[in-house]
């Protein structure tokens, strides 16, 4: 008896000192329901493939992200692993929260990664890469077939087929006309400020007309965000909202496909067409982004992965995102949810986006018009003062007025930081 109680003691030691043992890592995300549900079981997948570690999950909301991860900053208790938005990169790296992540990650990843993965996780000052990821994504121009028909609208077949400015504010009075449509488009104003949406998919409409949120040379804003062509742009966007022809805030985020289809068009990101296809079936038609001025501009950039400065187990971090991006039931999920193809292999595994695919003008911009959120540490100045001039504008304030302020706060920032060095000599 007295044995048999001394092994039982020695191997409850044992097992306490394998619990004490095991490494634990923190991976901090966001995501609606259906991404939080899969991650956690891509954990359980990892801690079932490797005993010795415990994956614990930190959800933060996407629209509270950003001061979830600063709390997390300021109480020094950085996650090992966390998904990021990528125009706030460099910000992360500039800070040093972020380490180079291509010694940790699995080789067959880095080379399948696509050219605008790999250029939404470098940072440019030391063209190291930071973060990666299964997806990147994109905005189109999405419409109603019966109502585009019934205006005599013209279909664009590509991005070089794009509407015009003039075609597309035509299309928007005539639809305004329409009997069935309460709102010629859906701009998801509904998004709010919380989020990137509006210097995500606004932005674009600046850079296609002409001008950009600030100059990518110079670094300065004055003189190119408060530009005639930038005024001219946002005059026409509070011209759209004044004639009632966009979805107003307060009717929530999706008004194209809702019961009655009451919004004609739909600016919407990618991920949208899976729910909108389901409802609508032959009625969707998805289109490349009209072209507002000189040339044609579209959004990228997404959620990606990377790895922090404080991790202590950065090799099993490392671990954990090649085992998260090759994990089939994950990919599968993204590709029912219309991700968009980050990586080679899960393009070549996703017939949505491929040539001739309902989704394949959305791949196309990639290619053809994409245009970066500005890759500076300032970064979350410019779009905080950039969306809160638009929804200024939007609720009728004075566009040049509302520019400006915008791009002295910006440019005030930057020279506040004396220009983030090293960023400001090594660009």
């Amino acid at each position: 008896m007295g044995n048999r109680l001394l092994s039982f003691l020695m191997a409850s030691v044992a097992l306490g000192g394998l619990a004490e043992a095991k490494t634990v890592i923190h991976v901090m995300h966001q995501g609606d329901p259906g991404w939080v549900s899969t991650y956690g079981e891509v954990a359980k997948r990892f801690e079932a493939a490797n005993p010795d570690v415990d994956v614990e999950l930190i959800y933060a909301p996407h629209d509270a992200y950003n001061e979830k991860f600063s709390a997390a900053v300021m109480s020094k208790q950085l996650p090992d692993v966390m998904e990021l938005d990528a125009p706030f990169l460099a910000n992360y790296v500039w800070s040093g929260y972020l380490q180079p992540i291509k010694p940790l990650i699995d080789k067959d990843i880095l080379d399948d990664m696509t050219e605008s993965n790999i250029a939404q996780g470098t940072y440019p000052v030391d063209k190291e890469l930071y973060a990666v990821g299964l997806t990147d994504s994109s905005v189109v121009l999405y419409g109603n077939r019966k109502y585009l028909e019934a205006i005599g609208a013209r279909i664009p077949k590509g991005v070089d087929d794009a509407w015009t400015r003039e075609e597309f504010e035509d299309y928007l009075e005539k639809l305004s006309k329409l009997e069935g449509v309460k709102w010629p488009i859906d701009t998801f104003r509904g998004y709010g400020i919380k989020t990137e949406w509006i210097t995500y998919a606004y932005g674009p409409i600046l850079q296609s007309a002409g001008c950009d949120l600030i100059d990518r040379k110079a670094w300065k804003s004055v003189g190119t965000l408060d530009s005639d062509a930038c005024v001219d742009a946002l005059t026409m966007m509070q011209k759209w909202v004044k004639n009632g022809w966009v979805v107003p805030q307060s009717s929530g985020t999706n008004q194209f496909f809702a019961e009655g289809h009451p919004a004609a068009l739909a600016l919407g990101g990618h991920w949208f067409y899976a729910e909108a296809a389901a409802s609508m079936k032959d009625d969707i038609v998805v289109m490349p982004l009209p072209t507002f001025g000189p040339k044609g501009a579209s959004p990228n950039g997404t959620w990606i992965w990377g790895i922090t400065t404080a991790s202590e187990h950065p090799d099993v971090a490392g671990r954990f995102v090649s085992f998260m991006l090759k994990d089939k039931a994950l990919r599968d999920y993204a590709r029912e949810d219309s991700a968009y193809p980050g990586l080679k292999s899960f393009a070549a595994d996703s017939p949505l986006y491929a040539n001739g695919g309902p989704m394949a003008v959305s791949f196309e911009q990639a290619s053809k018009t994409a245009v970066a959120r500005p890759p500076h540490p300032a970064y979350p100045i410019i779009t905080s003062a950039f969306m809160g001039a638009v929804d200024e504008i939007f609720n009728g304030g004075d566009v040049k007025a509302a520019l400006t302020a915008a791009a002295e706060k910006i440019d005030e920032d930057i020279e506040e930081n004396d220009g983030y060095p090293p960023f400001g000599e090594q660009q």
